[in-house]
């Protein structure tokens, strides 16, 4: 079944527990450098611009989830199958 993961970019710090987490590399959180538009792999003024989901990477697994102290991440269309519940 289909799955769809959900970021609320506007809460979300930049501390990077969700790419430190994610088994399989599927998370890339980065600033824009305002000049040359080039990703900058680091957090400025504690505040993340983009979190981008490689959803060809993604499993699913909700780690990201629970990586996240600040409840920014979140997934859904799985929910039903009872395999991310406990997320």
């Amino acid at each position: 079944m289909a799955f769809a993961v959900h970021v609320n970019i506007n809460r979300c710090t930049g501390c990077g527990n969700c790419v430190k987490a994610c088994p399989v590399n599927a998370l890339e959180l980065y600033t824009i450098d305002p000049v040359t538009k080039d990703k900058i792999y680091t957090v400025k003024d504690g505040k993340a611009i983009s979190l981008d989901v490689k959803a060809e990477l993604c499993a699913g697994c909700g780690v990201c989830v629970g990586a996240c102290p600040y409840q920014v991440i979140t997934l859904s269309g799985r929910g039903e199958t009872g395999m991310l519940a406990n997320i």
